[in-house]
């Protein structure tokens, strides 16, 4: 029988993916027909992403999962038609580019590299950063993407905290959970990484209360969701000297308007949402995975806790 599956996702994504997926699914030995149109009921796997046109999955009675093209699911999981299991993208590329950037910026922030990069006036400006295993780094998410950004920078030696909101336990990082773990978490850090979902319980975990129990002069580093951070705390504590810069990637609104404080901030560096990508030809491959334990009533790998929202 063949298994029918829908890419479901912009047009300019099909381009990309048509052949890296054709190629992933081959070596699975499954006969297949992939195409961006077939009659509802005859589909049995729908590859996804949000912008999609199929919004409402009531017609798709014979599918047996839906395999999200990106990391976040926000705004996949809540919708009430869908009943079908939800895998999430991981690997694909994102946690290779996410400890790059990660890694990238938190060594940018470390070393001061800022100053000399961007120097008009040619000041001759000698300040030695301290060694890594003197700046406190916190993570805010232990996912796969914060546990892989936290094992790479703890490599380099720097004493990394994870904060999780239920309790984990990974060699070579201080792990806290919780609301008091929280407040364990930022007391002191001098770098700050918000790699957590966007959740209803996430949003604004930066807040005036939080960021004041960050170190004098900390660095926020923001690859996650915009609404993990309330931003006029935020400008605040930049103003105020508490924060020293925030590098920031996603914000609540995208693009960012052309109006918006952080473009004019001094201490904001902002980035177009690249911190990481799916690329096709990894991400292709955890597809065909997905789609090939369907077919042998295997474990789907990377699915969504609806209850969690991730």
């Amino acid at each position: 029988m063949t298994v029918n599956i829908l890419f479901a996702a912009h047009p300019k994504r099909w381009a990309e993916y048509e052949n890296p997926l054709h190629k992933a699914l081959e070596k699975t030995g499954i006969t297949y027909s992939l195409k961006t149109e077939f009659p509802p009921e005859e589909v049995d796997y729908i590859v996804y992403a949000p912008n999609s046109d199929v919004q409402d999955f009531t017609p798709y009675t014979r599918a047996k999962a839906v395999l999200n093209l990106w990391a976040g699911v926000e705004s996949v999981a809540p919708n009430p038609t869908l009943k079908l299991p939800l895998a999430r993208m991981v690997g694909g590329g994102l946690t290779e580019g996410m400890v790059e950037w990660v890694t990238g910026h938190t060594l940018r922030h470390h070393l001061g590299m800022d100053a000399h990069i961007v120097n008009p006036s040619n000041q001759w400006q000698v300040r030695i950063p301290p060694m890594a295993n003197e700046r406190p780094v916190t993570i805010l998410g232990l996912g796969e993407l914060g546990l892989a950004c936290g094992r790479a920078l703890a490599a380099l030696g720097f004493p990394v905290t994870g904060w999780s909101r239920s309790p984990k336990s990974v060699d070579g990082i201080t792990t806290c959970h919780g609301t008091d773990g929280l407040k364990d978490a930022l007391k002191g850090a001098e770098i700050i990484i918000l790699l957590l979902p966007n959740t209803p319980a996430t949003e604004n975990t930066l807040n005036a209360e939080t960021l004041g129990l960050t170190a004098p002069g900390a660095f926020v580093i923001n690859p996650g969701r915009g609404t993990l951070i309330d931003d006029d705390a935020l400008l605040a504590a930049l103003d105020s000297g508490q924060i020293a810069h925030a590098t920031l990637d996603v914000f609540r609104v995208e693009p960012l308007p052309s109006d918006h404080p952080y473009w004019a901030h001094e201490k904001v560096t902002v980035t177009p949402h690249i911190a990481s990508e799916t690329r096709p030809g990894p991400a292709a491959e955890v597809i065909a995975e997905n789609v090939r334990r369907g077919e042998a009533g295997e474990p789907f790998l990377y699915l969504v806790d609806r209850t969690q929202g991730y």
